[in-house]
C-alpha cells in the first residue's frame, strides 16, 4: 500500500464564507504546492463546484474526491464524501430539498460563485447555503452510508458547529468511522474530550483561503484512493496526522 497525503475538507468560492480566491485552478495549484496527493471539495450544503475542481486537476496527478459539508438541523457540520461528482450531486438534490426557503444575501453573507475549471464564473447559487438543513445528524450519516459515502463529524474539537459542542455525545449507532479535528492534535483532543478518546481522529484544514490548504493533513495508507479504502484505513487507524505546529492549539 501507499501513503497518500490528503486534505479532505476544502471550500471553494461557492461557500460564501470562503475567499473568492478559492477557484478550481488556484486550489489545485495550492494543493500541489503543499505536497498533497488527495483533496476533497466540501462546500457548505452544495457540490456545485466539485466537477470543476476535478477537471482543473486532470493531468496533474492530484486526486479530487467529491464532497459537501452539510449543516444539520442541530447546527452540526458533517463532511460527506463520495467517489464521484455524480454521487455528490445526487446527494445535493436531497440536501437542497431540506434547505429552508430564502435567497442568499450577498451584501451580508458574500457571493456563492459557481465556477468552471478555468476559474471563470458561470453563475451564482441563489439558495442560502449558510443555513441548517432539516436533516438530523443521524439522518445525514445514515443516508450518506446508504449511498456508499463516508460521513465525518467535522472539527469536533471546535466550540461551534461541532458534534461535541452542540450535542455533547456521539449518538449511539451513528454510522461514522472517525472524527475530524480542526484545531488540536489527536493526543490533545483525546485528553480534552474523553468522549472521542477511543475514536480514530483524523485532521483536515477546513480551508476557506488558499493559505489554509495543507495546513492540517492526514497521511492515509491506502491500496486505492476511494471512499471504501478511506473507510478501511480509518477503521484500522492506518493513517498519521500531520499538523502545522504554529496552528495546533494545545
Amino acid at each position: 500500500m501507499t501513503i497518500y497525503y490528503a486534505d479532505l475538507h476544502i471550500h471553494t468560492a461557492l461557500s460564501p464564507c470562503a475567499g473568492e480566491e478559492m477557484t478550481p485552478p488556484a486550489i489545485v495549484a495550492a494543493a500541489l504546492a503543499a505536497g498533497l496527493q488527495v483533496i476533497a471539495v466540501t462546500d457548505h450544503n452544495s457540490a456545485g463546484n466539485v466537477a470543476a475542481v476535478q477537471e482543473a486537476a486532470r493531468g496533474t496527478g492530484l486526486i479530487v474526491l467529491a464532497g459537501m459539508e452539510v449543516q444539520t438541523r442541530e447546527d452540526v457540520h458533517l463532511v460527506c464524501l463520495f467517489d464521484t461528482s455524480r454521487e455528490a450531486l445526487a446527494w445535493q438534490e436531497e440536501v437542497y430539498r431540506h434547505l429552508p426557503d430564502g435567497e442568499n444575501r450577498e451584501d451580508y453573507f458574500g457571493p456563492q460563485l459557481l465556477l468552471d475549471a478555468a476559474g471563470q464564473e458561470t453563475g451564482r447559487e441563489k439558495r442560502l447555503l449558510l443555513a441548517s438543513t432539516g436533516l438530523g445528524v443521524e439522518e445525514v450519516a445514515g443516508e450518506v452510508a446508504r449511498r456508499g459515502g463516508l460521513c465525518l463529524p467535522a472539527h469536533v474539537d471546535r466550540p461551534s458547529y461541532s458534534l461535541l459542542a452542540n450535542l455533547g455525545i456521539v449518538p449511539p449507532g451513528m454510522p461514522v468511522v472517525a472524527m475530524e479535528l480542526g484545531l488540536l492534535s489527536p493526543a490533545a483532543a483525546r485528553k480534552k474530550f474523553p468522549t472521542v478518546a477511543n475514536w480514530p481522529l483524523v485532521a483536515a484544514s477546513d480551508a476557506h483561503y488558499l493559505h489554509d490548504i495543507g495546513r492540517r493533513v492526514t497521511g492515509y495508507d491506502l491500496e486505492a484512493v476511494n471512499v471504501a479504502a478511506l473507510v478501511r484505513a480509518m477503521e484500522r487507524q492506518q493513517f498519521k496526522v500531520v499538523v502545522d505546529e504554529k496552528n495546533d492549539v494545545r
